[in-house]
């Protein structure tokens, strides 16, 4: 069948990881069938409500290329797609249970409910609301909250990835349909939007997992057929024993992103943290994705963060793309994340200095301390050189000698192509007698002090001339 699936986020703040899942698993299943996926902002919670919140949602699945077949912005036949401009609509329905009689106003004080939760604390007992459900019956009215009538019995269900699941009456209880301020709670609208939207798979977090024989019972008042239920497991914490959380280290995606995060790289994690095809591939492109994922292979169990791994997958992503894309393709994406001074240099330069530092990025905010040396001459540290593993044994008078001597020998290289500077470097090895390590790890820290560099001809090629044979001798007379 065709899934309709959705992703109702709340525009309570930043957007992190564990929503983006949230987003991703919907928009595979619903493109894997050629269904559609519907974005919902579910935005009753006024106090918690956040301004530009939805638009950070909204351009963080553009980000992602998580395109939504209905909602925001792109409207479609089932709106409105705020929740707080469907107010009529849940008035409707809880009417019909009002009129049914499995729905009843409840203007109990809220200091009077309290009172009853102590009391069943005093005696250690469950807080059921529906041990103190009032007797007298009231009109529905405009600042008078609306609760569920329960009718507690036992349900047994299935979810697609926890299996069967069963529960006693304990657990059900009559819960707040709509709330003194005239909004819906979430565990009555999203019954209703998604009845109304077609929903046929319910994707969301596992914490709601003990909610939903609750959400049995209205599927069941109302009539409803119940949709494929859809619980996905935590994302953990690096030590695997909690949910992830900011204190964790977590970072909004807007932050991964504005770090140097490729939106494939974020994409093909996530997807990837707590699913596999139950192969060995790690890398997958988004139309990969959606061909071979499945609910049948999410794991029940939570999933741990690892945000090395996450850098080791962007650093993969950043190669994929400049060697199937190109250089030009890759270079789009780093404007921002150069130097200040690289805004001197034209995009020719940038784009040989990218061609030859691309393969040593794990992200783009990298190229800032990477490749400052190439465009501002770096401050000259004798003790890097002195003190270096491969140099320290030689004096400063050969040090010296040495750099003068490279001077020399590249000083004769007319065309100043990599080439031709790597054959001068491999004839300076013959005539000194050093190794490799010892006499290209000079000339590399004299030209760059970075810790490292890419190959040493490809790096004094894009330097020049001028710049390498400058650099070169400022430091021999430094020593």
């Amino acid at each position: 069948m065709k899934a309709i699936t959705r992703f109702a986020p709340s525009p309570t703040g930043y957007i992190h990881i564990g929503n983006v899942r949230s987003a991703i698993y919907p928009y595979l299943v619903a493109n894997q069938s050629e269904g559609k996926m519907i974005l919902r902002i579910e935005d009753t919670d006024r106090e918690r409500y956040v301004e530009g919140a939805t638009e950070l949602i909204e351009d963080t699945l553009k980000w992602l290329g998580l395109e939504w077949d209905e909602g925001p912005i792109v409207g479609g036949e089932n709106g409105p797609y705020f929740q707080s401009e469907r107010l009529p609509i849940y008035h409707a329905w809880v009417k019909k249970l009002l009129e049914s009689g499995r729905a009843y106003a409840d203007p109990t004080p809220s200091e009077k409910i309290e009172e009853y939760r102590k009391e069943c604390n005093e005696k250690k007992i469950p807080f059921l609301y529906r041990n103190f459900r009032p007797t007298e019956v009231v009109e529905w009215e405009p600042g008078i909250p609306v609760r569920f009538k329960a009718e507690p019995k036992n349900y047994e269900w299935h979810d697609a990835v926890m299996g069967g699941m069963k529960t006693g009456p304990e657990v059900l209880d009559d819960i707040i349909l709509i709330k003194k301020d005239g909004y819906p709670t979430y565990n009555f609208a999203h019954i209703v939007d998604d009845a109304e939207m077609g929903v046929t798979h319910v994707m969301r977090g596992v914490e709601y997992l003990s909610s939903t024989p609750n959400y049995l019972a209205l599927y069941e008042a109302f009539g409803l057929e119940r949709p494929i239920l859809v619980s996905l497991p935590h994302i953990l914490a690096p030590t695997g024993n909690k949910k992830l959380g900011k204190r964790d280290g977590a970072k909004s995606v807007t932050e991964y992103r504005d770090d140097g995060i490729l939106a494939e790289a974020m994409l093909n994690y996530l997807a990837c943290l707590g699913w596999n095809d139950g192969t060995e591939q790690e890398i997958y492109t988004k139309d990969e994705l959606i061909e071979k994922f499945s609910i049948e292979r999410i794991q029940n169990s939570g999933a741990r963060y690892d945000e090395t791994k996450l850098l080791w997958m962007n650093g993969q992503w950043i190669r994929r793309i400049f060697d199937e894309q190109g250089a030009e393709a890759l270079y789009v994406r780093t404007i921002g994340f150069w130097p200040e001074e690289a805004e001197e240099y034209s995009e020719e330069y940038r784009l040989r200095v990218l061609s030859i530092i691309y393969d040593r990025l794990k992200t783009l905010s990298d190229l800032r301390e990477m490749t400052k040396y190439f465009f501002v001459d770096p401050e000259i540290d004798v003790e890097m050189i002195t003190g270096n593993k491969f140099l320290k044994k030689m004096s400063e008078a050969e040090i010296e000698e040495l750099l003068k001597k490279v001077v020399a020998e590249l000083s004769k290289i007319e065309g100043w192509d990599e080439e031709a500077i790597q054959s001068v470097l491999n004839r300076l090895l013959e005539e000194t007698g050093k190794k490799p390590a010892e006499l290209f790890s000079l000339v590399r820290l004299a030209v760059s002090f970075a810790p490292f560099s890419p190959a040493l001809n490809l790096t004094l090629g894009v330097l020049g001339r001028e710049v390498s044979l400058a650099r070169l001798n400022a430091v021999a007379r430094s020593i």
